[in-house]
């Protein structure tokens, strides 16, 4: 039986599925990955008698192994004009329109990672960013009305000030950890590039 404190908490959770499960509590900073449409083959069915039981998390490690090694697929990301207006539009969703507090971000070739706080409903959040951005990416690339980003992103809440901090290290590691630069800061278009411009 639930207690009268965690009915109140779990009121204030948004949920939703669509391939993935979506949890959403109010006031909860989120790690959230989207990616580029057609940046991942087409998942293998398993065969006859075997089961996948892989939790979420664990699928998401190796989808983003995959991404980070990546050498074909779409890689418009590496494109200095749209991974600069990417960043652009983080940082104006933050700072201009308020929709969030943004705590770190990395744009790799094909996939983006940010630690974010909602101030309203996430759906909303990547909605936007993912419209204007595909509009702005499609024009640069000259294939408009084409799809650029996945439908679906993924998201995890963190759930204390140490997961905070794991989550911002591997966000802001993720081109080295790819083999992409040496230092997190050598990366242009990350938040630990921008806070070392600062600096």
């Amino acid at each position: 039986m639930l207690l009268t404190s965690e009915l109140c908490y779990l009121s204030r959770v948004t949920f939703y599925r669509r391939n993935l499960p979506h949890w959403h509590p109010s006031d909860k900073t989120l790690f959230i990955t989207w990616r580029l449409y057609g940046s991942l083959p087409k998942p293998r069915e398993p065969q006859a008698g075997k089961r996948i039981s892989a939790t979420v998390d664990e699928e998401f490690l190796r989808a983003d192994a995959i991404l980070d090694r990546a050498e074909s697929g779409p890689l418009w990301l590496k494109n200095f004009r749209i991974a600069a207006l990417i960043v652009n539009a983080l940082q104006r969703g933050s700072a201009k329109f308020g929709r969030y507090d943004l705590h770190a971000y990395i744009i790799m070739p094909n996939h983006i990672h940010v630690l974010l706080t909602p101030k309203i409903a996430v759906p909303k959040i990547t909605k936007s960013l993912k419209g204007v951005t595909a509009r702005a990416a499609n024009e640069i690339l000259h294939r408009a009305g084409q799809p650029f980003w996945q439908d679906e992103s993924f998201d995890h809440w963190i759930r204390n000030e140490i997961e905070f901090a794991q989550t911002k290290q591997y966000i802001e590691h993720n081109p080295v950890t790819a083999g992409l630069v040496e230092r997190p800061e050598d990366w242009p278009w990350s938040s630990a590039s921008q806070n070392g411009q600062k600096r």
